[in-house]
């Protein structure tokens, strides 16, 4: 969690603690009444723990809140629980203390669902691929690439929870595969790789076909990590937790699934990709 979230945490316990006070309760009475324990009510107020939406609900009917004051405060905890993070602050040391991060969230998940539309999967990667990737996004956000080989090396790292027998689905936009990143050499390495990972026992890997008329419109790749999603715009990443929010998203990859190319389809839309960066290589 990022200190911003700690703040916006804390300023909403206060909140909630005004509240309290407003309806001359102590901590102890408040506890009492809702049947929880007294340090419960503490780590709330003082922001060390994040309120659920039934907490919140319950506190206020409580203290005797209007109907408006609950709707307004359980807005404001939906925007708590999606956290900002600018990539130009997580990245001002280089992309490797990032990857490190993914590591070990994708070390700790047992169900791990991503969706990509423009750009290949970090867990499909190749080496080539992954270090023009690095090195184009540090050259836009201006932060240091000086570490690129061990980026490029932990994020292969990552890679190894293809095979740990975990729950993961991939999807990526063929519109992705098409656009080269890289060099057409990279590129064929890459659409080779990806061939490959059909074959990967346990995985569940799709193409989105071009042309396919899509569920739903969408902008931004994103990815689910049991029940956190990460969303990742040009200048920042989203991390969102509110369970209405994740839902949407678990809705959403599951309608994707409905027009995903798998298997031999999918194999037949990545061969014919190949043969068109082996054009442009050859040309």
């Amino acid at each position: 969690m990022t200190s911003s979230f700690e703040q916006r945490r804390q300023e909403f316990g206060e909140r909630l603690r005004r509240s309290r006070d407003e309806a001359g309760l102590t901590g102890r009475e408040l506890a009492s009444a809702l049947g929880w324990a007294h340090s419960k009510v503490s780590k709330i107020e003082n922001g060390k723990q994040t309120a659920e939406d039934s907490d919140v609900r319950q506190w206020l009917d409580a203290v005797g809140a209007p109907e408006s004051d609950v709707e307004d405060v359980l807005a404001e905890l939906s925007d708590l629980r999606v956290t900002r993070a600018a990539w130009r602050a997580q990245l001002r040391a280089g992309h490797r203390a990032r990857q490190q991060q993914s590591l070990d969230l994708e070390h700790a998940t047992t169900r791990l669902r991503n969706a990509e539309f423009g750009v290949v999967p970090g867990l499909l990667q190749t080496a080539d691929y992954a270090r023009s990737v690095f090195r184009t996004q540090a050259e836009l956000l201006q932060v240091p690439d000086t570490d690129l080989d061990s980026s490029v090396r932990t994020r292969m790292q990552r890679q190894q929870v293809l095979y740990q027998g975990k729950d993961i689905e991939i999807i990526v936009s063929q519109h992705a595969l098409r656009h080269p990143v890289a060099s057409p050499e990279v590129m064929l390495g890459q659409l080779d790789r990806l061939v490959s990972a059909l074959d990967i026992p346990g995985l569940r890997f799709g193409v989105l076909p071009e042309f396919a008329q899509l569920p739903n419109i969408t902008m931004n790749g994103f990815t689910m990590l049991d029940d956190v999603v990460q969303v990742e715009h040009v200048s920042a990443e989203l991390t969102i937790d509110d369970p209405d929010q994740v839902a949407i998203y678990h809705r959403l990859m599951d309608r994707l699934w409905q027009v995903a190319a798998e298997g031999d389809e999918a194999r037949t839309i990545l061969r014919g990709l190949a043969a068109e960066h082996r054009d442009r290589a050859a040309s």
